[in-house]
C-alpha cells in the first residue's frame, strides 16, 4: 500500500462528526491537522517537557520525560499508520494528547492524588486529560478547551478501549461521564484504528526506551536480559554481529531493532485482522466488539515479559521506589495544605475554589496539582513547607 492509498476502515478528516462548538474549517489545513497543532500548542503539551516518566526531571537530561515520551510514540503511531493507510495526523494527534493528563512525578503522583481525592470521586489521568482538552485550556475567545474533533476526544478517551459495557468496569470518572452527556463519545465501543494504533504505539515506545533509559541508569545490565524474550536474542544477534561495538551504540541498535519487530509484527497481525473480519469502513471498526489494531499472540507474550522484567527490575528497583515515596508525601502534602486552606493557593485558583475541604476545592486542588511539573511541585512544596524559604 503506498503513502497515497488509504485504506477503506480509515478516519477521512472530511468525514468528521465535527466539533462541540461549530467553527469554521481552515482552508490550509484537515480538521485533524488543526487537532494536532492545537495539542502542540497548548500550555498542558508544553509542560510534559519537566514531568516524570520514570526518572524525576532533574536526575538527568538525557532520561525520558513526558514529553519526549509523547513525541516517541507520535512518531511511531505516523509510521504505523502510514503503513496501514489510516489517517497520520488523527493517530499523532491522539499520541500527542494522550498523556497531558499526568500528574508530576508520574504514576506515583496520581497514585497519591488519586487517594487524597477518594472521597471526591478520585483522580484518574485519563479523565484530566478530558478535562484539560474541554475545560482547562483557556486559549480562545469563545470556548473553552481546544475544542478538539469528536474523533480526536473519542480516541483520546478510549484508546485503551471501551470504558462501559466491558465485566468488571470501573464507574465512569466524573469529567467523562459528565462530558459524554452532552457530547456522546460512544463509550461502549472501541474507537477508531487510528487510536488503536496510538495506544500500541505507546506500549512499543515505553517499553523500548525505558529499557534505554534503565540501562543507562544501571538499574540493571544487557547481560540481565538474556533470558528475556525479544529482548535477549536481539541484544545477543547485536552482539555477535558487531562483536567490538561500544555500549551506547550497541545500546541504540539493539532498540531500533526490537522497535522495528515490534511494528512490523503490529501492521501485519493488523491487516491479518482486517482481513478476515472484512472491514469496509470506520464504522465497521467500532462495532467489530474487539480491537482491530494488535499484535500477534507472540508478540504479545513477548511484550508481557518485557512489562514484566521492567516492573521488577526498573519500576521497582530501591532508587525508583526511594524517589516514589517522596513524591508520593510531596503530592499528598500539597493537596492537605490546600485543600484545608484553599486561601494559600494563587490568585486565579483561589478564585475557582470554594469552601475549606469541600467537594469544590478538593477538584481545583487536585487540577492545580495536576498541572504541576516535577519542578514547580517540588519548589511549591519547599516555599511552603521551608520555614526558611521565601513564600
Amino acid at each position: 500500500m503506498t503513502p497515497t492509498e488509504r485504506a477503506p476502515y480509515a478516519s477521512r478528516p472530511e468525514q468528521s462528526r465535527g466539533r462541540l462548538h461549530c467553527e469554521p474549517e481552515s482552508p490550509s489545513r484537515s480538521p485533524f491537522q488543526r487537532d494536532r497543532d492545537r495539542i502542540i500548542h497548548s500550555a498542558a503539551f508544553r509542560r510534559l517537557e519537566y514531568k516524570t516518566q520514570v526518572f524525576v526531571n532533574h536526575e538527568g537530561d538525557h532520561y525520558r520525560t513526558r514529553l519526549t515520551h509523547s513525541l516517541e510514540v507520535a512518531q511511531i503511531a505516523r509510521s504505523v499508520s502510514r503503513s496501514l493507510g489510516l489517517n497520520e495526523d488523527l493517530a499523532e494527534a491522539v499520541a500527542l494528547a494522550h498523556d497531558l493528563g499526568h500528574t508530576p512525578f508520574g504514576h506515583a503522583g496520581e497514585e497519591a492524588l488519586d487517594a487524597a481525592m477518594r472521597e471526591f470521586g478520585g483522580f484518574d489521568h485519563n479523565d484530566q486529560t478530558l478535562r484539560i482538552l474541554t475545560r482547562l485550556e483557556r486559549r480562545y475567545a469563545e470556548f473553552d478547551g481546544l475544542n478538539l474533533t469528536w474523533e480526536a476526544l473519542e480516541g483520546t478517551v478510549k484508546h485503551n478501549g471501551p470504558l462501559i459495557g466491558k465485566p468488571n468496569a470501573k464507574p465512569l470518572p466524573s469529567t467523562i461521564a459528565a462530558y459524554v452527556r452532552e457530547h456522546d463519545l460512544e463509550l461502549a465501543s472501541w474507537p477508531g484504528a487510528e487510536a488503536q494504533v496510538a495506544a500500541l504505539a505507546d506500549d512499543i515506545a515505553y517499553n523500548n526506551h525505558d529499557i534505554d533509559d534503565g540501562l543507562r541508569a544501571e538499574l540493571f545490565t544487557v547481560e540481565d536480559m538474556d533470558e528475556v524474550p525479544l529482548a535477549g536474542p536481539v541484544f545477543r544477534a547485536v552482539r555477535e554481529r558487531y562483536p567490538t561495538l561500544e555500549g551506547t551504540r550497541l545500546i541504540h541498535e539493539s532498540i531500533r531493532r526490537m522497535i522495528d519487530r515490534m511494528a512490523s509484527d503490529l501492521i501485519e497481525e493488523t491487516r491479518r485482522r482486517a482481513a478476515e473480519a472484512r472491514v469496509a469502513n470506520p464504522a465497521d471498526v467500532r462495532a467489530l466488539g474487539a480491537p482491530l489494531v494488535g499484535f500477534s499472540e507472540a508478540m504479545r507474550a513477548h511484550d508481557k515479559a518485557l512489562k514484566a522484567f521492567l516492573f521488577e527490575r526498573m519500576y521497582r528497583h530501591y532508587r525508583v521506589n526511594r524517589m516514589s515515596s517522596k513524591a508520593r508525601r510531596i503530592v499528598r502534602e500539597l493537596f492537605d495544605l490546600f485543600h484545608r486552606e484553599p486561601e494559600c493557593l494563587p490568585g486565579e485558583w483561589r478564585q475557582l475554589a470554594g469552601a475549606p475541604q469541600s467537594t469544590t476545592t478538593a477538584r481545583v486542588v487536585a487540577d492545580y496539582i495536576a498541572g504541576m511539573t516535577d519542578r514547580f511541585a517540588l519548589d511549591e512544596h519547599s516555599r511552603l513547607f521551608d520555614r526558611y524559604s521565601k513564600p
